[in-house]
């Protein structure tokens, strides 16, 4: 059969390709520029008006003015206290500015780090596992995203394991107090000017409470609050913040002190049900304190302050495994960590959580385009797409939880993020592997020992966790943060990053 030639179009040239010939990026730009600034815009004549008004006024105007004031004197002292109390009722009701004074995440030792091979060595000599179930963690953590460099505490890596209270105790202990030693030196602050105590820890809950280690520990002082958060996964961290920000707001001159960790001890499974295996390839070793103040005179040695704090619970499934693997050989799923329900119920649970956001922190720009879009959908039946807002136009950081690399793909692809913005998140995922609710401070701490804050950068936290919960925090820097003056876990390795992380990365057997 002879090879078909396409006739050409003789219009066809001749029509210019709008996307091409248009500069749409630009069209957008100069929209929201005009709508963000379009009270500007409209006042300024208003303004011009008035002024050449009163430049019009005489001597004899303004006398006249003031004879008018002098004889209604009782009026315009009524109207004078009138307008001092609803000043001072509006400050008054003002809600307490939070600011976080600075934060630690926490770095475990050498000795405690895991490579990939070391952690399949140790899965092959507890003899619990079969050999299907060695084979499907192989394959899990080959395509997991984490790296050579995660740490595993000392009851998991000896042979054998020994997973018991004392060693979860000695494990928390190490966690927590190196957190909390570390933020306590870089602030100054004494243990006993800490008024509030917030601790989450999801599957470790111990008697006495972990508050209560940290209390004894530190001799903190006898009337602290003190809270215990137990259960609520790996979105508990920013539950804690969002506990401590009420704490504060009817707590003046307070400072709280919030403790986020996850114990792996007692929680590193040795059955062979496959999609509870999962957990032990992705969570490892960690945890972050965090100490935040409403004291005024904090606010110029503060790093950030709290703008929002935004909490959703869409319940349908207790699990939260952060991942979907697909083996690319046979294109079908080895492993089944989140179900197609769980999947919908987080997306639900974002988009809850998105919508009461967006409100707060969207340019009225987007909030117009999401508007008309929602009424040409719901009022006039028309086929068009959800309009899904630019966030980025609100937030120049994202601390996005790295639970797995599936739900990081996802948010990349859903919000439009590019992969600039994504690398904090997957380079924690990379080099701490998922830590539950303190990964979020490592990733802060990334852009920090990067020296990307710069002061007035916003930075939208958000976190994923049991139940199903998404939850978000948005903070302002309110100074350049300068890495050569930090320390934290990234300092003395930050100009390794970022590294490639492929697809697949082989485990040597």
């Amino acid at each position: 059969m002879a090879d078909t030639v396409p006739i050409p179009q003789p219009h066809a040239a001749s029509l210019p390709n709008f996307l091409l010939s248009v500069k749409l990026k630009y069209v957008k730009l100069g929209y929201h520029y005009l709508i963000t600034h379009g009270m500007y815009l409209l006042l300024t004549p208003l303004l011009a008006v008035v002024s050449v008004h009163l430049s019009t006024l005489t001597t004899h105007d303004l006398i006249h003015l003031w004879n008018q004031l002098r004889f209604n004197f009782v009026t315009v002292i009524i109207c004078s206290m009138l307008v001092v109390f609803l000043a001072t009722l509006y400050v008054m009701s003002r809600p307490r500015k939070v600011y976080l004074v600075d934060f630690a995440a926490y770095k475990p030792d050498d000795a405690r780090m895991v490579t990939r091979e070391i952690f399949i060595d140790r899965s092959n000599q507890t003899g619990m596992f079969t050999e299907e179930n060695l084979a499907f963690q192989k394959k899990i953590l080959e395509r997991s995203g984490l790296g050579q460099k995660t740490y595993f505490p000392d009851a998991v890596l000896q042979v054998p394991p020994n997973p018991c209270m004392s060693e979860a105790r000695k494990e928390a202990e190490i966690v927590m107090y190196g957190a909390i030693d570390d933020l306590l030196a870089k602030t100054g602050v004494k243990a006993k000017d800490i008024g509030i105590l917030v601790v989450n820890c999801s599957l470790f809950c111990p008697t006495p409470s972990l508050s209560s280690m940290i209390v004894n520990h530190y001799k903190l002082r006898g009337n602290i609050m003190s809270y215990n958060l137990g259960g609520m996964g790996c979105s508990a961290g920013l539950i804690s913040i969002d506990l401590a920000k009420q704490l504060l707001q009817v707590n003046p001159n307070s400072y709280a002190l919030v403790v986020s960790t996850e114990n792996i001890t007692l929680n590193w499974y040795h059955g062979n049900n496959r999609s509870m295996l999962v957990s032990n390839c992705l969570f490892r070793m960690g945890g972050a304190a965090v100490l935040l103040s409403n004291r005024s005179s904090d606010r110029r040695r503060s790093k950030y302050q709290l703008i929002h704090t935004v909490r959703t619970h869409k319940g349908a499934d207790d699990r939260c495994y952060n991942c979907v693997f697909q083996e690319e050989d046979e294109n079908k799923k080895i492993g089944v960590a989140l179900s197609k329900d769980l999947m919908a119920v987080a997306g639900e649970a974002l988009k809850t959580n998105i919508t009461t956001l967006g409100p707060l922190v969207l340019p009225m720009s987007e909030q117009l385009l999401f508007f008309m879009t929602l009424v040409g959908r719901k009022v006039f039946q028309m086929k068009i797409k959800p309009y899904i807002p630019d966030f980025k136009l609100a937030f120049e950081h994202f601390c996005i939880h790295a639970g797995g690399r599936a739900v990081l793909d996802e948010l990349e692809k859903n919000l439009d993020l590019s992969d600039w913005h994504m690398e904090p998140s997957r380079m924690t995922l990379n080099r701490f592997g998922n830590t539950s609710s303190s990964s979020l401070w490592y990733e802060l701490a990334y852009m920090e020992a990067k020296g990307r804050m710069r002061k007035g950068d916003r930075a939208w936290q958000i976190a994923f966790g049991s139940g199903f919960k998404c939850n978000s925090a948005v903070w302002k820097a309110l100074r350049t943060i300068d890495p050569a003056k930090e320390k934290n876990p990234w300092i003395d390795e930050i100009d390794d990053f970022p590294v490639h992380v492929p697809k697949v990365e082989k485990i040597g057997s």
